[in-house]
C-alpha cells in the first residue's frame, strides 16, 4: 500500500471521527453549553447539511486549484475548525465551527477519491476508493470510542483537540507523501462542463442509488439501539459490542466492495444491492433472537458498506472529464439519504408499527436501488455507451 494512499486514508479517518464522535460526547456538550440534549443534537444535523450543500459548492469554487494544494487547504481549515470547536464559548459558536468543518468534509471525500484513483493503476481503482471510504468505518471502530473515552476522562473539549491533532498528522502526511501533480487534469475545463456532466444517466442513477441505500440503512441504524434492547432483548451494556461487530463487518465490506468494483463493476453493484435487500428482510425475521441477530448485524454491516466503492467508481468513470462536482455530490447523496432515513424511521415508530418494522424499509429501498442499477446497466449495454476519457479538456 502506497504512502500517498495511507495519507489520504488518515485524512478520511480524521474527518470521519470529527463527524461521528459528537454522538459519544453529546450529553457532556449539552451540559457544558447549558442546552438540552435534543438541541445539542442539531450539531449532527447541522453537520450533515453543511456536507450536503457546502461541499459541492466549495468543490466547484476550488476546481482550478491543484489537488494537493486543495487537500492541504482543507486540512488546514479542518484543524482550525477543531480548535474553534474546542474553544467555542456557546452553542451557536460550536455550531458555526461544526458547519465550517462539514463543508470541507464534503469537499474532501469527493476530491480524495479523484486523487486516489489517479495515483494507482486502473485495475486497483476500486480498492483505492475503498481505502478512502474505510476511513469512515474505521473511525467508527477506533475514532469514536477513543474520542468518547478522551471526553469522559478530560472533558468534551479535549475530544476536539484530539481530533484536531489527528487532522494535523494527516495533513502533514499529505504534504510529505502526496505527489504535487496528482489528478492535475481535473483542474482544467469549464464550470459549465462540471454541471453538464450531472445530466448523464449514469451519474443520476448513481446518486439515486446512494440516496435510496442510505434511506434504508439509516431508517434502521438510527434506531438500532432501541431495536436491540426492546425487540432483540439485548442488555444495554452489550449493545456497544454488537455495534463494534457492525463496524468490523462494515470495514470488511468496504474492501470487498473495492475488489468487486475492480473485477466486475455493474454486476457486483447489482449483486450487493440485492444482498442488502435480503439482509434487511433477514433482520426483520431474526431480530427477536440475540445470537442470530448479532451474526446478521455483521453481515448487514458488510453488505451495507460494500456498495460504496462500486457506486463511487462508476461516478468517477462517467465523470472522468469533469469529476469535481459529480464526486462531491456523492457525500451530498449520502447525507440526504441519512436525513430522510432518520425522519422516515421516526415516522414509522410514531405510527405504532414499532422498531421491528424498520428493516422492511431497508428491504424496499435496497430493492428499488437494485432495480435502478439494473436499468442503468441495461441502458449502457443497449446504447453501447462508454465512459469518457479522463483527459484534460479545453475551457469552454
Amino acid at each position: 500500500m502506497s504512502l500517498p494512499l495511507i495519507a489520504l486514508f488518515l485524512a478520511a479517518f480524521a474527518f470521519g471521527t470529527a463527524e461521528f464522535v459528537i454522538a459519544g460526547i453529546l450529553p457532556d456538550v449539552a451540559a457544558g453549553l447549558d442546552v438540552s440534549i435534543p438541541v445539542a443534537g442539531y450539531l449532527i444535523s447541522g453537520y450533515a447539511i453543511g456536507i450536503a450543500i457546502g461541499g459541492p459548492l466549495l468543490a466547484v469554487a476550488t476546481k482550478k486549484m491543484t489537488r494537493k494544494a486543495l487537500i492541504l487547504l482543507l486540512g488546514g481549515i479542518f484543524i482550525l475548525g477543531q480548535a474553534f470547536c474546542a474553544l467555542a464559548p456557546n452553542f451557536e459558536m460550536l455550531m458555526l465551527a461544526r458547519v465550517l468543518v462539514s463543508v470541507v468534509h464534503g469537499t474532501y471525500f469527493g476530491i480524495a477519491a479523484i486523487v486516489a484513483v489517479s495515483i494507482v493503476s486502473p485495475d486497483k481503482r476500486g480498492f483505492a476508493v475503498a481505502l478512502i471510504l474505510s476511513g469512515l468505518t474505521v473511525s467508527n471502530i477506533l475514532g469514536v470510542p477513543g474520542g468518547t473515552a478522551i471526553g469522559n476522562a478530560l472533558g468534551w473539549r479535549a475530544t476536539f483537540w484530539a481530533v484536531g491533532i489527528i487532522g494535523l498528522v494527516a495533513t502533514l502526511a499529505v504534504a510529505f507523501f502526496l505527489p504535487r501533480n496528482a489528478a492535475s487534469e481535473t483542474t482544467s475545463g469549464s464550470f459549465m462542463r462540471e454541471f453538464k456532466v450531472l445530466g448523464r444517466q449514469q451519474i443520476v442513477a448513481s446518486l439515486f442509488i446512494v440516496i435510496l441505500v442510505m434511506i434504508g440503512q439509516y431508517s434502521l441504524f438510527t434506531y438500532i439501539t432501541p431495536l436491540l434492547t426492546h425487540v432483540t432483548g439485548i442488555e444495554t451494556g452489550v449493545v456497544p459490542w454488537v455495534l463494534l461487530l457492525y463496524g468490523v463487518g462494515s470495514t470488511i465490506g468496504v474492501f470487498i466492495g473495492g475488489r468487486l468494483a475492480d473485477w466486475k463493476l455493474m454486476p457486483s453493484l447489482v449483486a450487493i444491492l440485492a444482498l442488502q435487500a435480503v439482509m434487511f428482510v433477514t433482520i426483520y425475521f431474526v431480530s427477536p433472537y440475540p445470537i442470530v441477530m448479532a451474526i446478521a448485524t455483521i453481515l448487514w454491516g458488510g453488505v451495507n458498506f460494500a456498495f460504496g466503492s462500486p457506486v463511487q467508481s462508476r461516478v468517477l468513470a462517467w465523470a472522468a472529464d469533469a469529476p469535481n462536482l459529480a464526486s462531491a455530490l456523492i457525500p451530498t447523496g449520502f447525507n440526504i439519504g441519512i436525513a430522510i432515513g432518520a425522519v422516515l424511521g421516526a415516522s414509522i415508530i410514531d405510527s405504532g408499527l414499532g422498531y421491528g418494522f424498520l428493516p422492511l424499509i431497508g428491504g424496499i429501498s435496497s430493492a428499488l436501488a437494485a432495480a435502478i442499477a439494473i436499468g442503468s446497466g441495461l441502458w449502457d449495454h443497449s446504447t453501447g455507451a462508454l465512459p469518457p476519457s479522463p483527459v484534460a479538456v479545453a475551457a469552454e
